[in-house]
This record gives structure tokens, C-alpha cells and sequence, in this order.
């Protein structure tokens, strides 16, 4: 089945079918004949001929670090809502937290033009990066960290953190911190800073052993709090990077019957589902992760469109929510 037996079946003209199919001007009676042969038919047209006569895919792509994460599954969700509205598809590209796999999918969307734009949820931004960043010929909206020079929709991690470590401090002298890489400038490098600053500003020392390094997940907190626990038994908090590390660090606390938020205060970052049904329930972070992907995919739009071709950086807001983990 292709466009000629559609115009013989519909009696019309190959010409009048193509106007058809690209929303140009046909006569409601040939519009009709040709939808009926369409609809019985089942004719899907070729997306490869569609992107050579006009040059678009209608297809965006979106690199991810990770699959299994529900603030990523909430900026995903945001994205679809207005890219799916506008009439694209999305190819979702997971790059397991490998920086080189980010490089190969920014190259391989472009080179194959597969896409027409991409939107980035970089972790770390080497000058191989940049490089790639540069060499792409459909623009890039990058989601969830701040790249100079770039559209940028990220987070504000440093205010963030640093406020919930202030709520903490109120009423403990000998935190802890359990953080994430810091190449990761945005979960790594800003949380931790704004964690230090809070401390420093009401003269609280922080030990090397009571800070901690983690990986995106449960068992890595449960691990890094038994570590600092070990080593700083009298650690009165511990302010985490996310809340999977601080669904660890409640786990480990529970098991140690260390009461939370008796003896210990525990928050985390995100504001996932489980940090209300998790006991004691979470205080926590809320990022607008949502919104955040709708706003980058309303970007991508306009860069796209050409009606928006200055790039631009949109810092989001965020709020502290109080539940039973603190006092």
C-alpha cells in the first residue's frame, strides 16, 4: 500500500493525496474519499519519506541517566504532556549514569537524524561533552543542571539543601552528611555545599568521617549512615543528597533502634511517593520536577519553531516539607 494506490482507490490524484497527508487544501468530498480509503485500508504514511520531503521527524529525544528514578519519571512525564500535545514523539535514550553513553546518544541522534530537537538530563559535563554539545545540529535543552551558555531548566540545590540543613540545625550540634559524586555538579557538588555552608554559618564543624559518598540507592545510604554511625556514634543528624539514600539511613537506624527523630534527624531531597508511607514519613525537599520537564520541553518548542532563539536558563522553585522525620 502506498500514496498511488490510496489516490486510485480514492479516485483522486497522487497530488491531491500528498495535500492531503501534509494538511494542505483538498475539497471536502475528495477530503472524505480519501479519509474512507485511509480508514479501511489502515495506511500508515512513511515517516523516512515524510523527513526527507520536509526536512522535520516530528520525533524528540530525551537522554536520561537512569530508568528506575521517580524524579526522573516526573520531568518524563512533564515532557510528554507538551511535546505529545504538540504532535511529537519521544525517544527515550537511558545512559545508566555512563557519561560516554550521553556523548554516543548526542551524536547518534544527530548523525542519523532521528530527531529534531533533544533534551539533556546531563549528570556531568566533561569538554568531551561540549564538544558533542557543539557538533549537534538540532537543538539541545539541557534538564536538571545549569551548563553555561546553554537552555538550561535546573533546580535551586544550593538554597535547597542549605534551608533544610538551617530547619536541622535548630536542634542538632553533630550532624552528618551522606552526598553523591560531586562531578555531578547539581546532586553532587551544589547539595553538599549548601549542607557545609549551613554549618559553617552557626559554627558547626563537620568531621571528614561523618560525611559520606554515596550511590542513587537504598542500600548505598543504609551502608554510608552504618559507616558514619561506626565512626561518630554521637551524630545527632544526617542530611541526605536524595531520599533513596535517606530511605537507607532510616532502614539502618530502625534496625539499630537509633530512634528517628529522637536521637537521630534524617531529610532527604525529591519528595518521592515513599517518603510518605516510609516510617517515620520523610521531611523532605520538593523539587517541581514536573513542571520542570513541561517548562524544558516548552523551550525545546520554541527553539525548534525558530520562535525562541536566545537561549535561556530557568532556575525553579522549591519547598521544604515538614514530616516525622525532623523534630
Amino acid at each position: 500500500m502506498d500514496i498511488n494506490t490510496i489516490a486510485q482507490m480514492a479516485g483522486v490524484s497522487r497530488a491531491t493525496v500528498s495535500r492531503y497527508l501534509n494538511d494542505g487544501y483538498v475539497s471536502q468530498e475528495k477530503r472524505a474519499a480519501i479519509k474512507r480509503v485511509i480508514d479501511q485500508t489502515g495506511y500508515v504514511p512513511s515517516r523516512q519519506a515524510k523527513t526527507l520531503r520536509t526536512g522535520k521527524t516530528d520525533v524528540v529525544g530525551v537522554i536520561i541517566p537512569k530508568i528506575n528514578s521517580a524524579s526522573i519519571s516526573r520531568m518524563v512525564a512533564g515532557i510528554t504532556r507538551v511535546l505529545n500535545d504538540a504532535g511529537y514523539q519521544i525517544l527515550l535514550a537511558n545512559t545508566d549514569n555512563d557519561a560516554s553513553r550521553e556523548i554516543g546518544f548526542l551524536r547518534l541522534f544527530t548523525e542519523r537524524r532521528q530527531v529534531d530537537g533533544i533534551i539533556l538530563m546531563g549528570t556531568v559535563f566533561t569538554p568531551e561533552h561540549q564538544t558533542a554539545l557543539k557538533e549537534c545540529r538540532v537543538p539541545v535543552v539541557i534538564l536538571d543542571q545549569l551548563l553555561a551558555g546553554w537552555p538550561c531548566v535546573h533546580q535551586d540545590d544550593y538554597a535547597a539543601t542549605r534551608e533544610i540543613a538551617d530547619l536541622v540545625l535548630k536542634t542538632s550540634k553533630a550532624p552528618g552528611y551522606i552526598g553523591v559524586l560531586e562531578e555531578d555538579v547539581s546532586a553532587g557538588e551544589l547539595r553538599h555545599r549548601g549542607f557545609l555552608d549551613s554549618c559553617a554559618a552557626r559554627g558547626v564543624d563537620v568531621a571528614e568521617d561523618a560525611q559520606a559518598v554515596a550511590e542513587f540507592t537504598v542500600d548505598s545510604g543504609y551502608s554510608c549512615a552504618e559507616g558514619i554511625m561506626g565512626a561518630r556514634p554521637e551524630t545527632d543528624a544526617l542530611v541526605c543528597a536524595t531520599d533513596s539514600i535517606a530511605y537507607g539511613a532510616l532502614t539502618y537506624l530502625r534496625e539499630h533502634g537509633i530512634r528517628v527523630p529522637e536521637d537521630v534527624q534524617v531529610t532527604g531531597v525529591g519528595d518521592g511517593e515513599l517518603s510518605q508511607i516510609v516510617t517515620p514519613r520523610l521531611t523532605t525537599v520538593h523539587h517541581h520536577y514536573k513542571t520542570s520537564g513541561s517548562e524544558a520541553a516548552k523551550m525545546l518548542l520554541g527553539l525548534m519553531t525558530g520562535t525562541d532563539t536566545v537561549p535561556r536558563e530557568i532556575k525553579m522553585g522549591y519547598e521544604i516539607v515538614r514530616r516525622a522525620s525532623t523534630r
